[in-house]
């Protein structure tokens, strides 16, 4: 487990760390982002979508629970599980077959922790009482396959502090 701190100073921080984390993703891989509702979440889900040129299709899935966007041999599943009541929703959707098809980015993760796979990357969001505008990101790696992907962030995030 590796853990990182991202301050996010404006939108357009978020979503440049967004894309920049998009670089680094590949088939398999799971990103759970919570946090209250306005932290952050959507707007990171915004850069890796930008990263893949798919930045006009993003909208909410909160009515349809998981939104599906393909670039050309590569899936993302952007999942907003807000309006599951645990994870026998989630099961109850075959939402575990979507880990090994694509990406899938999970927004509000926490509800279906158990059925979560046991390697992930989760970021947290929180907000700053002093600046409306500012997101910490606290960023944890679960299981080895994303500290190697957390290392190679901490250069960008060592990059960007002010």
């Amino acid at each position: 487990m590796k853990h990182l701190k991202l301050i996010s100073h404006n939108e357009k921080e978020t979503l440049d760390f967004g894309k920049t984390l998009a670089d680094l993703l590949k088939k398999g891989d799971t990103i759970v982002l919570t946090g209250k509702l306005g932290s952050g979440k959507t707007k990171l889900t915004e850069g890796i979508l930008t990263y893949y040129e798919l930045e006009n299709e993003i909208s909410s899935p909160t009515f349809t629970i998981v939104n599906e966007y393909i670039k050309e041999n590569i899936k993302i599943f952007h999942f907003d599980v807000y309006r599951l009541e645990d994870s026998s929703e989630f099961y109850a959707i075959g939402g575990e077959e979507y880990f090994d098809n694509g990406i899938c980015i999970i927004e509000w993760g926490e509800i279906i922790q158990d059925a979560l796979p046991k390697d992930y990357i989760h970021i947290k969001f929180e907000r700053n009482d002093a600046d409306e505008n500012i997101r910490i990101l606290n960023i944890t790696s679960y299981g080895e396959k994303y500290d190697e992907l957390l290392s190679k962030l901490e250069g960008y995030i060592e990059s960007i502090k002010y």
